[in-house]
């Protein structure tokens, strides 16, 4: 996976652009529903095939992910962002915010 370093420094040492932390395994995309000092939560959309109705059903996900000092000013709430697996940090998280896609407004981001 390559990484975009974004255009700010700081000297987080759980940052994957700048610190030494190495990201392996799954990316997801969602929704920050809420923001916190060093952390953020992100909630998606998946759908479960319910085998008894022969239907599927949609269920919510909420992740816990790392924000990174690089990475704090630019990502507020309402905003969409991308998210890697990394090495369990704490008891909740073992993601890390990677980039931003959306403005809350829906505007891209190059």
């Amino acid at each position: 996976m390559e990484k975009q370093t974004p255009n700010t420094t700081c000297n987080d040492r759980l940052c994957p652009f700048h610190g030494q932390i190495s990201l392996r395994g799954r990316n997801f995309k969602g929704k920050v529903i809420k923001k916190f000092p060093k952390r953020v939560v992100i909630e998606f959309d998946r759908t479960i095939f319910v085998q008894k109705y022969e239907r599927y059903s949609k269920r919510k996900t909420k992740l816990h992910a790392r924000l990174p000092d690089c990475l704090k000013d630019e990502i507020s709430i309402g905003d969409y962002i991308e998210i890697a697996e990394c090495r369990p940090i704490s008891k909740m998280i073992h993601f890390i915010a990677i980039k931003k896609i959306n403005n809350s407004e829906g505007e891209k981001i190059q």
